[in-house]
């Protein structure tokens, strides 16, 4: 009977219910750049109004081991994909005033500390490199969920991060004394888990 019992308990662990998934290793997911933005909101002189961004160009990919409780992720920004719906502000924010976009073509977001409630993730500490400047920044996980799209058939997570940084610290302090200086970030994220080859 006991060993009936632990043979059933290792079943339930590996086997999946219905169409909840079951993660009992690493997963890897490809970042979708057509449902991933990252946003941003930051003053406009003297704080008189808030003004709003994202970056149209996002790639990169996630490790999750919801088990262990541990994962890592790689994310790459196009700096020149920068869009305020301003196109005045676009091109300024593009030249060395501010991300001096010829120099700097990319914006990354590395981490690999990530923490966990449950199996779901709550926080990543990672390093955010803007403008050639590389300094740890740490996200807020407020939402997270995974299913089984139900048009491409096959796992799918999103999240939903935010995190409040300085621009100057990353030297982008034009205009700081008459702006201010913090960001905002908010970033939408969808990433697809990646199918194993055949054999694999």
């Amino acid at each position: 009977m006991f060993e009936r019992r632990w043979g059933l308990l290792l079943v339930l662990l590996v086997v999946p219910i219905g169409n909840t998934p079951v993660w009992a290793e690493p997963v890897s997911y490809t970042i979708d750049p057509e449902h991933t933005y990252p946003s941003f909101e930051a003053p406009h002189i003297a704080g008189i109004s808030i003004w709003r961004g994202k970056l149209e160009k996002t790639s990169g990919s996630i490790v999750l081991d919801r088990q262990a409780h541990t994962g890592h992720l790689e994310v790459v920004m196009d700096a020149a994909s920068i869009d305020f719906g301003h196109p005045g502000l676009n091109a300024h924010v593009k030249t060395a005033d501010f991300f001096d976009v010829a120099k700097y073509p990319t914006i990354t977001y590395k981490a690999d500390t990530i923490k966990f409630q449950g199996d779901t993730p709550t926080e990543i500490d990672g390093i955010l490199t803007m403008h050639g400047v590389s300094r740890p920044v740490a996200l807020k996980v407020n939402e997270f969920k995974c299913i089984i799209h139900p048009m491409l058939k096959r796992e799918v997570c999103g999240a939903d991060a935010s995190a409040q940084l300085n621009r100057s610290d990353f030297g982008l302090a034009y205009g700081v004394s008459m702006t201010g200086d913090w960001v905002r970030l908010a970033i939408q994220v969808e990433a697809r888990k990646d199918q194993k080859a055949a054999g694999s």
